[in-house]
């Protein structure tokens, strides 16, 4: 079965309403304030099964929307996530300042398909109406849509708009399921002996029963003790569904309409790089057609939820109606956005609908006077759906991207991503190295940059064996774990070597040069002088010329640390070592005081000597002896 939303759309008082329940045989409107005032309020919720031309069975999920110009927010959250728009217009009013501004509403948010319901039709006006609706219409992505004549007093026409839904239905594809399943909260309650319920319409995964959740943007983990679908249990919900949700773990009070579910901790955004684009059927007379200025602060719809931003276009000082620009928006409070998501603008008074748009990076981070980069983002505005040109761009705005980034980001799946990257690296368009994308010409500067730092280090130091991991992540301006870890993975396949916590030319061979050979030879007459008793680093590291030759004697091994004070040349150590296991092995486990005595020592060298000795799993502590392991 084939699952779809429809929402309704039109002027208050057209009978949206009642065209629904005509339709489903419910009444979306529940509220008893809804009853008395006779206008729809609240969001309203039925099922209509259809089976299109070509015997396909459809299953859609209707929100029944408010039309009153006082309610246009809770529009906006019922429209949100739709497939198909039902359009309602009344033959005795015509088009009204609601069906046009529900109109533009259903333009921002990229609805692609509606069908018409001319209601009323029993008060006449039908071939004058349907002629006004169509002049209305030019011009938009609804111009071919049917228009049906309908009357749900008496039920003409009502078979005829089941008719006309169920074609334009058969026409549409199924929403994406690509991985990342977010639920845009609508409605909470709670049941007696049930809990929390939340309901929402499913994009982009599957739920399933018993599954873990998170609830955005508090990170409260939760499991769905249950799944419904128009009280029908469900063990998964599919994208494009009505979905309800019983999660026992969270309280009532602490969840709320425009909060997000998802089964994972999805990145919140307060800021977002945007298109932003302004309905050229604003009318000049209209308080809404008002320039809209840089700097302005309005309401940002995305979802079911509402925010205030601050705009900053890339281009000019105001936007007019029919214009569109790069913007960027600073968001009041956080959303969980995905790059190709849409959202409405309102006005700062929320008394008019300014604007819509389309997020092209759910980030907002970047130079909005780079023509580069505004370049990249003209395209993504052009093609959303190009899983290609958003990896391409993602690399070429940010340098290196992990995988992970460009999937979590997206409205792409992890499948689509890894082809894109797969077919963008044949091209040799793009450098992949372990779990990171790059943009070649950037990672070739990064590489010459780390292969130029290390040389000169060689050259500066040629003692020193390599070259500190940190060092040289300092150097690098602190690059992000995995894009280090990928540039030293991808030095050492060109001609480095990585050891333990330094990394150096293949080539490089440690040597101390011929002014600090003199240096050496004291620090190994010191060290040799007592061999097992030998004098402290501090006193042997007394000037940097001392310090450079210890370290390079340390770095190659000839010199042991025991502890930060302590060293050994390698070959006491390993004497030292042999005579201790020789006489624990000959007298059993022994003591500090006793092992010290053995080999001629003192306590200050023998005891970080046993240490490390029991870190290296030579030796064991038995209460204040030491025993072989």
């Amino acid at each position: 079965m084939w699952h779809l939303i429809i929402a309704t759309a039109g002027h208050v008082d057209h009978g949206k309403s009642a065209l629904v329940k005509a339709l489903t045989g419910t009444d979306p409107d529940r509220l008893p304030e809804e009853k008395a005032r006779q206008i729809t309020i609240e969001l309203g919720f039925a099922e209509l099964n259809l089976t299109a031309p070509n015997g396909q069975k459809i299953h859609a999920g209707i929100v029944d929307v408010p039309g009153h110009e006082d309610f246009i927010r809770t529009m906006i959250a019922g429209v949100g996530s739709i497939d198909l728009a039902l359009f309602v217009v009344a033959a005795d009013d015509g088009w009204m300042p609601q069906s046009e501004e529900h109109l533009q509403i259903l333009t921002y948010l990229g609805v692609q398909r509606a069908v018409i319901a001319l209601a009323k039709s029993d008060l006449g006006n039908i071939d004058s109406s349907t002629e006004e609706i169509r002049i209305q219409l030019r011009g938009t992505p609804f111009a071919e849509s049917s228009i049906v004549p309908t009357c749900v007093r008496t039920g003409d026409g009502i078979e005829n708009l089941k008719t006309a839904l169920a074609s334009e239905s058969e026409t549409i594809q199924p929403q994406r399921d690509f991985g990342k399943p977010r639920l845009f909260i609508d409605r909470v309650f709670t049941l007696r002996g049930i809990g929390t319920v939340v309901t929402g319409t499913l994009t982009g995964g599957q739920f399933h029963r018993g599954q873990s959740i998170i609830v955005q943007p508090q990170k409260a983990e939760a499991r769905i003790r249950s799944i419904q679908n128009h009280a029908i249990e469900m063990d998964c919900a599919q994208p494009g569904m009505r979905t309800a949700l019983n999660l026992p773990d969270v309280a009532i009070d602490q969840i709320k309409r425009g909060e997000v579910i998802a089964d994972r901790d999805l990145v919140a955004s307060s800021t977002l790089i945007a298109r932003i684009e302004r309905s050229q059927r604003l009318g000049v007379k209209l308080s809404a057609a008002r320039p809209l200025k840089n700097g302005s602060w309005v309401y940002l719809h995305h979802g079911t939820l509402r925010v205030a931003a601050r705009l900053t276009f890339v281009e000019g000082t105001t936007l007019d109606p029919g214009q569109k620009t790069i913007a960027h928006l600073k968001l009041a409070s956080p959303i969980f956005a995905f790059a190709g998501d849409r959202f409405v603008l309102r006005d700062a008074s929320q008394q008019q609908t300014i604007a819509g748009g389309i997020v092209l990076d759910a980030d907002g981070a970047g130079n909005l006077r780079d023509p580069v980069q505004r370049k990249w983002w003209s395209l993504r505005a052009t093609t959303p759906g190009d899983v290609d040109l958003w990896v391409r761009s993602e690399i070429a705005l940010r340098g290196f991207v992990p995988r992970t980034t460009l999937l979590n980001k997206s409205h792409f799946s992890a499948s689509e991503v890894s082809e894109a990257l797969m077919r963008l690296q044949c091209d040799n368009a793009i450098v992949l190295r372990n779990e990171v994308a790059a943009d070649g010409e950037s990672w070739q500067k990064l590489c010459n940059q780390a292969s130029a730092f290390i040389d000169n280090v060689h050259k500066q130091n040629p003692e020193r064996l390599g070259v500190d991991l940190n060092e040289l992540r300092a150097e690098l301006r602190d690059q992000p774990e995995n894009v280090f870890e990928a540039l030293i993975a991808d030095l050492c396949a060109s001609g480095f070597t990585r050891k333990g916590w330094a990394i150096a030319r293949t080539s490089h061979r440690a040597a101390l040069p011929l002014r600090l050979r003199p240096v050496e030879a004291q620090l190994r007459a010191a060290l040799s002088h007592q061999p097992f008793d030998p004098p402290a680093r501090r006193q042997i590291e007394r000037d940097s010329d001392a310090q450079h030759v210890l370290r390079f004697l340390v770095e190659s091994g000839e010199v042991i640390e025991a502890d930060s004070d302590v060293v050994l040349l390698y070959e006491h150590f390993e004497q030292m070592k042999s005579r201790i296991a020789g006489f624990i092995s000959k007298n059993g486990p022994a003591t500090v005081s006793e092992l010290r005595q053995a080999l001629g020592s003192s306590r200050r060298i023998m005891v970080p000597l046993l240490e490390k000795l029991d870190r290296e799993g030579v030796t064991r502590r038995i209460g204040d002896k030491r025993g072989l392991r």
